[in-house]
C-alpha cells in the first residue's frame, strides 16, 4: 500500500474575526484539453448563480451538486501522473479543508456514476504551521483561484469523476455549520497502471458532520484533518 498523504494529523486552528464572506464555485478544469469553457467539463452545479454552499452532510448534493446535467458535459482526458487544477470562479476566501475525490464509472452521462462506496481520495490540502503566529495554523489555498493536484500515476486507465471539494470552517463551531463547495468533473485516465484505490467510500456517507476537522470550536485547539487517508494500492 503506497500512501499518497499522510495519516490525520491534530493541527491547531486560528480563525480571523473579519472572515471574507465571499461565496464561490469551481466551474472549470481543462484536463489535457487546449481550451476550456465554464462548465464544459465540470457539471454544472445547483449554485453556479448563488454560489451558496452545500451544509448538510446527509444531502445526495454533497455528491456532485448538480442534477441531470451528467449528460450535457463533455469528458476530457488525464494522464495518470500529471498535474491538473480545479479554476474556482474567484477566490477561496474562507478557511478550510480541500480534498479531490476519484470514482471509476463505467458510464460518465449516467447521473448513477458515482452511487455507493466508490470513491477515493487523492489530494488533500493540509493546514500548515505559520511561526509568525502563536498557536495558529493556516490553510495554504486559502485566497487561491485554482486546486493543484496530480493524478495518481498508479491509477488504471479508465473513466471517472473527479471532485473538488472545498469545506469552509468560519462558522463550523455548531453542527451544520460547515459549507461544502464543490465540483464534479468528467474525465478519461489515459497511461495508467494496475493499482487499487482504497480507501473507498460513498458520497454522501464519507462525513456524519461531526469529525473535529468539519465540526469546529474556535475555543478549542487540537483539531484533526477531516476525513480519510489518501491512499492508492500498486
Amino acid at each position: 500500500m503506497r500512501s499518497f498523504f499522510s495519516s490525520p494529523i491534530a493541527v491547531l486552528l486560528g480563525f480571523s474575526a473579519n472572515v471574507a464572506r465571499g461565496h464561490y464555485t469551481f466551474p472549470d478544469f481543462k484536463g489535457d484539453a487546449s481550451s476550456v469553457a465554464d462548465w464544459q467539463y465540470v457539471r454544472m452545479t445547483q449554485n453556479h448563480y448563488s454560489q451558496a454552499p452545500v451544509t448538510s452532510v446527509t444531502d445526495p448534493l454533497l455528491r456532485c451538486y448538480e442534477n441531470d446535467t451528467a449528460s450535457a458535459t463533455s469528458i476530457t482526458t488525464v494522464t495518470a501522473g500529471s498535474l491538473y487544477s480545479f479554476g474556482a470562479d474567484g477566490p477561496i476566501y474562507h478557511p478550510g479543508y480541500i480534498a479531490v475525490y476519484m470514482a471509476a464509472a463505467s458510464s460518465l452521462t449516467s447521473e448513477s456514476a458515482g452511487d455507493g462506496s466508490v470513491w477515493f481520495k487523492i489530494y488533500e490540502d493540509a493546514p500548515v504551521y505559520d511561526a509568525s503566529l502563536t498557536d495558529f495554523y493556516v490553510f495554504p489555498d486559502q485566497t487561491a483561484t485554482s486546486v493543484n493536484f496530480t493524478i495518481p500515476k498508479a491509477l488504471p486507465s479508465g473513466n471517472y469523476l473527479l471532485r473538488v471539494e472545498q469545506i469552509g470552517l468560519h462558522v463550523a463551531s455548531s453542527y451544520g455549520g460547515a459549507q461544502f463547495y464543490i465540483g464534479c468533473a468528467q474525465v478519461q485516465v489515459t497511461g495508467g497502471g494496475s493499482g487499487s484505490p482504497s480507501p473507498l467510500v460513498a458520497i454522501p456517507g464519507v462525513y456524519t458532520g461531526y469529525e473535529p476537522g468539519i465540526l469546529i470550536s474556535t475555543s478549542k485547539a487540537a483539531r484533526d484533518v477531516a476525513g480519510l487517508d489518501v491512499q492508492i494500492c500498486q
